[in-house]
């Protein structure tokens, strides 16, 4: 049954937390793909042409997945991604990897590797920019021999692991991966993964100045079924240490956050259980801590995908307009679509179609104060896979 509590989030109350007849009156007529995000009757924004980040083959690896992008303080963009070496799948060789563009995405360098571990899995990016420039990653492991549902099982040669790579000179050169894992993943949890998403640095009290980063878990529950789960990590040194956050409800899975207008936290999260295709979401006032608010959007439908979420900040602090990419359809990987919400995440309007075709996992980056970037997955009816993309669009006020 869809939560409908009532609860104010920096004086404006959460889509998901409305009674039913006001949620339904505050959702309009459902989109192509069977969502309720509006339309917006202000001028569209402007989609630029998509160029090729990544295409498969390059380097001589089988395929790239799992974008990810930031902006340096000196200015340029780095795009992430996982390098898979033999074939497409989410196990086996797979390097992480990084291309960077100094004129805002029209053309980018060299693909840099940023982690080999010979034939292991180095995956799942969560990058934050802090305010001195340096740059601070969580990412994953796991041996390249163990799939994802025998680390789920307990049945692998190792399990799922946690790590912090640094960089001090805007991404151009990084440290030795650092094992956290002890400190942020609980010993029930089997399967775990960081992002994968741009993480964030709080603007605003409380624990201003905490790095943010989503991530979720899976647990072997009584009887061997599987339960997932999101959860955020945090870290009050600048990256030096690390500790678990709050857990969301079940079915939770890979998650994307963005600070609100107040301080609090909007964790949207891509919801794994099967037959439902609307985003979860849950709202914390103290930093990460707990869970005030748990529901789901009901503007926000997905093909159980990941998706990202963005703060459009007014002098580096947030504000009550946020933006999410993802497929916006309920079945298909397909329709990569940018939605717009100007109330806090109360409700959402759909703003502009990225990429109608097929397209998967996403993430948005601000480029200034009328245009932002999608680094995004694409392809066709044979591969939604071939490439990584990006795009400028430019908004209107």
């Amino acid at each position: 049954m869809k939560q409908t509590l009532r609860s104010l989030v920096g004086g404006v109350m959460l889509l998901g937390m409305m009674p039913a007849a006001e949620a339904a009156a505050a959702s309009t007529a459902a989109g192509e793909s069977g969502g309720a995000v509006r339309n917006s009757a202000s001028a569209a924004p402007v989609v630029s042409e998509a160029v090729t980040v990544y295409a498969e083959g390059e380097k001589g690896y089988a395929g790239f997945r799992i974008p990810v992008v930031i902006r340096t303080n000196d200015g340029a963009l780095i795009a992430f991604a996982e390098a898979r070496r033999n074939d497409k799948r989410d196990s086996g060789d797979i390097d992480l990897v990084m291309r960077r563009s100094e004129d805002d995405g029209h053309t980018w360098g060299p693909i840099t590797t940023v982690w080999d571990d010979d034939g292991n899995t180095c995956g799942n990016p969560a990058p934050a920019v802090l305010d001195g420039g340096r740059i601070v990653m969580l990412a994953t492991w796991n041996r390249g021999c163990d799939r994802e549902r025998q680390i789920e099982q307990r049945t692998s040669v190792d399990t799922r692991r946690v790590f912090v790579l640094r960089s001090e000179d805007h991404g151009r050169t990084w440290s030795r991966p650092e094992e956290i894992t002890s400190g942020v993943k609980d010993p029930d949890w089997t399967w775990y993964a960081t992002g994968p998403c741009h993480a964030i640095v709080k603007r605003r009290a409380p624990h201003k100045g905490r790095i943010v980063v989503p991530a979720n878990h899976k647990r072997l529950e009584n009887g061997g079924h599987v339960e997932s789960y999101s959860q955020l990590l945090y870290s009050d040194d600048e990256g030096l240490t690390w500790q678990s956050g709050a857990v969301s409800q079940r079915g939770g899975n890979e998650s994307t956050v963005a600070e609100l207008a107040d301080g609090s936290l909007l964790l949207n999260m891509r919801h794994y259980e099967r037959g439902d295709s609307l985003r979860l979401y849950a709202v914390s006032r103290d930093g990460g801590t707990s869970w005030n608010i748990q529901g789901e959007h009901s503007e926000l439908v997905e093909p159980r995908c990941q998706g990202s979420l963005l703060n459009l900040t007014h002098g580096g602090r947030p504000t009550r307009r946020l933006l999410f990419c993802n497929p916006h359809d309920p079945r298909r990987r397909r329709n990569l679509s940018l939605c717009e919400s100007r109330d806090n995440g109360r409700t959402w309007r759909h703003l502009t179609t990225v990429c109608p075709g097929p397209s998967a996992y996403s993430d948005l980056v601000r480029l200034d104060r009328n245009r932002v970037g999608v680094l995004y997955e694409n392809g066709d009816a044979d591969d939604l896979y071939r490439r990584i993309s990006f795009t400028v669009v430019t908004l209107r006020p």
